[in-house]
């Protein structure tokens, strides 16, 4: 029942909100979000043979999160996920969520199979909405260039995150 309307038997009342003050009956938002994680140790463990498969399975968890899944890539070591993530869950309750689960399902697949302890996260702008799915699509091509350590580093700096490089990848 949206705020606002009757509880009662066929009675409709209306809350007024206080003077001065708007009455907004439903939350929204777009929480475009970039997020990256490694397998532990960044073992280059995610096979061809299932990474599609893990993709999908991570972008369902997502709708099950009642999240939206754009796009989620990644070579042997990592993932990308780029996710518009629910007003109703903190970044890292999501994350650890995400992660939990999908891991269980990868230990299916791989022997030993783990994510790192830790997440890199960055919110994304609308106007930036394409350029990131070009960069996350392209990331096979991408990590003949630079390592995943490198990535991570260039992304804190571009984002004007502070970090301790010792702890940092």
């Amino acid at each position: 029942m949206a705020h606002g309307d009757s509880h009662g038997m066929g009675k409709q009342s209306k809350r007024q909100a206080p003077e001065g003050a708007k009455e907004m009956a439903h939350t929204y938002t777009n929480l475009l979000t970039h997020a990256l994680f490694s397998t532990k140790d960044r073992r280059p463990i995610i096979r061809p043979e299932w990474k599609a498969d893990l993709h999908a399975y991570l972008g369902g968890i997502i709708t099950n999160l009642r999240g939206q899944p754009v796009l989620i890539n990644g070579p042997k070591d990592h993932v990308h996920l780029l996710f518009v993530l629910p007003a109703s869950l903190a970044p890292s309750d999501f994350m650890e969520k995400l992660k939990a689960n999908s891991s269980k399902w990868a230990k299916g697949h791989a022997r030993g199979f783990a994510w790192q302890t830790g997440y890199t996260a960055f919110s994304v702008s609308q106007s930036k909405l394409e350029e990131v799915k070009a960069y996350i699509a392209q990331q096979d091509e991408h990590h003949r260039r630079r390592t995943y350590q490198e990535e991570v580093v260039a992304l804190l700096t571009r984002h004007g995150i502070d970090f301790d490089a010792r702890f940092a990848v």
